[in-house]
């Protein structure tokens, strides 16, 4: 039996790499939630040597410690729901996928990040396999860019027409619904894709936004996402809120100089104040 006591901040859990330049990863993440007025906490896949020139080195983290992050965090602080990341080998996938499997009420953002802005590899070729196998079938929603859509289905995306068609692949993946985002083609408008297993699809159509600065848009979506459905909206509602935010983060900080490369967004240009929940115990409010 549950008792009302005290009172929360809302909770969520980034399961990601760390990024050294603060603009991706584990760091976007964490402060697109409290951005948006949650709680952040974090399970470190991967710890990146980068900055806004590329990324030089990655480590990953062992497999037995990432597991323990999750389930120490999900034990105690009961996020209400999850970002996945940047998932670097196919130990950390298969771990993670069966480490979620204990958790099945939380809703799961899965942002499959395989290349850098830069081009660097941040995946290796058997993990694909295991994600496809596994984690993407845990996932409520993934949401890949072109590059990587590509790359999970084989094939070249270069128009509207052919990214609808790869988003109905996507979907045969396993997750329940896919957001398939085109910020890479050319063009005066950018287009994303979203399809679920229910049959509803919807194409978001948003203008251009011209900056260098679009470090960590992708992280910052998902996560934007994920907090949003932390609060209680429903996934196309929380998909909404989220681009509007990312919109908005990318304008904020289009000018701003930060290192040579591509800078980030300005993910504080006007920060809630953390939302407040009744917390519920012994047991686990989903």
């Amino acid at each position: 039996m549950s008792l009302v006591s005290q009172e929360q901040y809302v909770p969520v859990l980034t399961i990601a790499g760390s990024d050294s330049g603060g603009g991706a990863g584990i760091q976007a993440d964490l402060k697109t939630f409290a951005a948006l007025g949650c709680y952040g906490t974090s399970a470190i896949t991967a710890v990146t040597v980068q900055n806004t020139l590329g990324v030089r080195e990655i480590h990953s983290i062992p497999a037995t410690i990432v597991e323990g992050q999750i389930r120490a965090v999900l034990d105690d602080i009961q996020p209400k729901a999850i970002k996945i990341g940047m998932v670097h080998t196919a130990e950390l996938a298969e771990v993670i996928a069966g480490t979620l499997q204990d958790y099945p009420s939380i809703p799961i953002i899965f942002d499959p990040v395989m290349v850098s802005t830069s081009g660097y590899r941040l995946i290796q070729d058997d993990t694909i396999s295991a994600l496809k196998t596994g984690l993407f079938r845990s996932a409520d929603l993934l949401t890949p860019n072109i590059d990587e859509a590509a790359l999970l289905c084989g094939r070249k995306i270069g128009s509207l027409g052919e990214m609808l068609e790869a988003a109905a692949s996507l979907l045969h993946l396993g997750s329940k619904a896919v957001l398939l985002k085109g910020g890479h083609l050319k063009g005066p408008l950018m287009h994303d894709v979203y399809m679920d297993v229910e049959g509803f699809s919807r194409i978001f159509a948003a203008p251009q936004i011209i900056t260098q600065n679009t470090h960590g848009t992708g992280c910052t979506l998902s996560a934007a996402i994920a907090a949003n459905m932390a609060l209680g909206q429903s996934l196309v509602d929380a998909i909404i809120a989220a681009k509007d935010y990312l919109t908005a983060a990318l304008e904020q900080g289009s000018h701003v100089r930060t290192g040579a490369g591509p800078g980030p967004l300005n993910h504080f240009f006007d920060p809630l104040k953390q939302v407040r929940v009744p917390f519920l115990v012994p047991g686990y409010s989903s």
